[in-house]
C-alpha cells in the first residue's frame, strides 16, 4: 500500500489540526492567548527559516570565498579593513558582516568584528569549507527547481563525480583528484563517528571498498592496530592513496571486477548512496561472495529518516544524490532490505548522533 493510500483506496483528507491551521481567524486568536501566542510565533519563525534558507547559504558562501573567517582568526578587524582586504565596498561589507553575525559565525566587539566559537569550529571541522566551495555547482543545478524535480535538466553535478560510472569514468586524474580531496577532507569525521557506532572487535582483516585515499583505513589502523587492512578503489583514485604503513592497496572497480577475498570484514563508507539500487544490489552480492561465513559487513553513510524525515539527510543529501543522477539517499530500513536480499543476516541499524555525518548498518554473512 502506498503512503498516500487509505483503507479501500480512499485518500485521507487533511487532519483536524491542519484544517484549523489553515484558518486565518485561528491564528488571530492564538496571537492574543498567552502560551498559544508563543507557539504561533515559534511556528512563524520556523517558517521564515525555511523561506530564507537559500540566502543564508549564499551569505555563507560569500564569507568563505572572501576568507572573512580566516582573516578574523588572526584577530578582530574593523569593517573598513575587511572591505579593503576583500575588495567589497564598505557599506556592502557591513551588510555581509551583519548576516554573518546573525548566522553566529562572527560577532561585534566595539568597532571591530571577531570570530565566534561557531565560526572557529567551521574553520577547523574537516570538509565543511570544501563542501561550501563546491556548492555553486549544486546551486546552478537547482536554479530551476521545478524543471530539476521533473527530471527535465542535465545536472552539472553529475559531471563532478565521474567515478560513479565505473573505472572509465574516473580515468581523468584531475577529476579523480578533486573527488579524492573532497572525500578526504570529510572522511575524518565520518571515520570517527563510524568507529563510535561500530566495534571491530574480533576482526582479523578489514577491506574498505570504495575507500578513496584511505582516510577511513588510517583511522581504523590507529584505533585497531592489529587488524590487517586492504584498500580497494579505482586505479586513478588509489594512485593518490596514503592510508598508512601495512595497508594493502588493490586497484579495481567493484562494478567491473570481482572483489578480492581474504578479509573477514568489508566496509562501504559513503558508497551506496552514490549508486542506483541495481548497482548497490550487485555490490552487496559481490561483498557477500567475497566474505567467509560469519564475515561482517559495515555500511556507513548519511541515511534518510524514512518514516520520520530528517531535516539534514532528507533535504541536503537526498537532493544532492538526485542531482548526481546515479545515487539515492536511502533509509536504514531500505539498506537493511537490500542487505537481506543479498543474503546477509543479523542486520542492525545504528543511528548516528550526527546523522548528517553518518549512520551505520552492520550485518553478517550467513
Amino acid at each position: 500500500m502506498g503512503l498516500g493510500a487509505g483503507r479501500a483506496g480512499k485518500v485521507p483528507g487533511p487532519g483536524w489540526a491542519v484544517r484549523l491551521a489553515m484558518q486565518p481567524w485561528f491564528h488571530r486568536i492564538c496571537a492574543r492567548i498567552p502560551g498559544l501566542g508563543a507557539i504561533a510565533r515559534g511556528e512563524g519563525d520556523a517558517l521564515f527559516e525555511v523561506v530564507q534558507g537559500f540566502v543564508r547559504s549564499q551569505a555563507l558562501l560569500a564569507l568563505v570565498e572572501l576568507r572573512v573567517m580566516h582573516r578574523l582568526a588572526e584577530g578582530p578587524l574593523g569593517v573598513g579593513a575587511l572591505a579593503r582586504l576583500t575588495g567589497v565596498p564598505e557599506p556592502r561589507m557591513a551588510v555581509l558582516m551583519q548576516a554573518g553575525a546573525a548566522l553566529r559565525l562572527v560577532k561585534r566587539q566595539g568597532d571591530f568584528w571577531a570570530l565566534t566559537t561557531r565560526g572557529a569550529a567551521f574553520l577547523t571541522v574537516p570538509g565543511l569549507e570544501a563542501m561550501v566551495r563546491h556548492h555553486p555547482v549544486l546551486y546552478r543545478d537547482l536554479s530551476d527547481p521545478v524543471a530539476f524535480f521533473r527530471g527535465e535538466t542535465v545536472p552539472e553535478l553529475a559531471g563532478f563525480w565521474p567515478y560513479v560510472f565505473g573505472a572509465g569514468g574516473a580515468a581523468d586524474p584531475e577529476l579523480a583528484g578533486r573527488y579524492s580531496q573532497l572525500m578526504a577532507d570529510s572522511q575524518g569525521l565520518v571515520a570517527d563517528d563510524t568507529l563510535r557506532l561500530v566495534s571491530l572487535r574480533g576482526v582479523r582483516h578489514l577491506m574498505d571498498v570504495g575507500g578513496g585515499t584511505g582516510a577511513f583505513l588510517a583511522a581504523v589502523g590507529r584505533a585497531w592496530p592489529k587488524i590487517g587492512l586492504t584498500l580497494f578503489d579505482l586505479p586513478a583514485v588509489v594512485a593518490g592513496a596514503r592510508p598508512g604503513p601495512g595497508v594493502r592497496i588493490v586497484p579495481g572497480s567493484f562494478r567491473d571486477d570481482p572483489l578480492p577475498t581474504g578479509a573477514d570484514a568489508i566496509s562501504l563508507v559513503r558508497v551506496l548512496y552514490d549508486h542506483s539500487d541495481a548497482t548497490v544490489a550487485g555490490l552487496l552480492a559481490s561483498v557477500h561472495a567475497a566474505l567467509p561465513a560469519g564475515g561482517r559487513l559495515v555500511i556507513s553513510e548519511p541515511m534518510s529518516g524514512g518514516a520520520r524525515p530528517d531535516p539534514a539527510t532528507d533535504v541536503y543529501f537526498a537532493v544532492y544524490t538526485l542531482a548526481m543522477q546515479t545515487g539515492r539517499t536511502r533509509s536504514a530500513e531500505e539498506i537493511t532490505a537490500l542487505a537481506g536480499a543479498a543474503g546477509f543476516g543479523s542486520i542492525r541499524a545504528h543511528r548516528g548522533r550526527r546523522p548528517f555525518i553518518t549512520s551505520a548498518v552492520t550485518a553478517r554473512r550467513m
